[in-house]
């Protein structure tokens, strides 16, 4: 007689995983474009290694031959796509990134003015405020997609501290600022002392270049004007 034991399969299992993806979103020409993405891999070297990047092609006419140039120029510059959006497409082939279907961007406090909404029950995240109390040293990158930013700190030149909601900086802002980085346009950046190398608020930037000298050194804010440019003030 043998003794027999049963055998334990091993099951093959899956997970779902929701992550931050950052979008960009070309426009023609792509060579004025291209010229524009480098001006600001300049002044934020290495921002998009080790991310992923999502290439939205919705609001271009583009031929495959076309994407996959792109995709080619943007890999030359260290930008990896590991999906496209492109609306009316099912697939660009097996060496090109796949098509996502049903992706959504992240809606932050979209409501109808009366705050009823529309009648259709939708999920928001709940907004929440992250406080870091020490410095963000070079190097680091701080990334909080749900909601404002608080540095009780100062965050170091070559370091970068990106928010959903607002950004606050209660010491010396020497890095790189990101609000409203999951599409808020009313999010704003506060800083004690701006010694800035990027200011970006809904993808909209500006480079300690094009600063004005009276900005430097002071407590300023910054937002987004109803033209969508980004503005800095002086905090009295």
């Amino acid at each position: 007689m043998h003794n027999s034991s049963p055998v334990q399969k091993k099951s093959l299992r899956f997970h779902a995983r929701s992550f931050v993806a950052f979008v960009l979103t070309p426009q023609q020409p792509l060579g004025d474009w291209l010229t524009q993405l480098d001006d600001w891999t300049r002044n934020s070297p290495g921002f998009f290694i080790g991310r992923p990047v999502v290439l939205d092609l919705n609001a271009i006419e583009i031929e495959r031959r076309e994407i996959a140039g792109l995709i080619a120029a943007l890999g030359e510059r260290g930008i990896r796509v590991f999906a496209v959006e492109a609306a009316g497409r099912d697939s660009l082939g097996a060496d090109l990134p796949p098509v996502l279907r049903g992706t959504k961007p992240v809606a932050i406090d979209e409501r109808d003015p009366d705050g009823a909404g529309t009648g259709e029950a939708q999920a928001r995240p709940q907004q929440n405020s992250l406080i870091i109390e020490s410095v963000i040293r070079s190097g680091q990158s701080i990334i909080h997609p749900d909601g404002d930013l608080i540095v009780l700190g100062s965050v170091a030149s070559g370091s970068e501290v990106a928010a959903g909601g607002s950004v606050h900086v209660y010491g010396t802002l020497r890095g790189r600022a990101l609000a409203g980085a999951m599409g808020n346009a009313r999010a704003r950046i506060f800083c004690r002392r701006n010694e800035a190398e990027l200011l970006a608020i809904d993808g909209y930037y500006r480079t300690a270049e094009d600063m004005d000298s009276s900005w430097r050194g002071k407590p300023v804010q910054s937002f987004l004007d109803d033209e969508n440019v980004l503005r800095v003030a002086v905090l009295d």
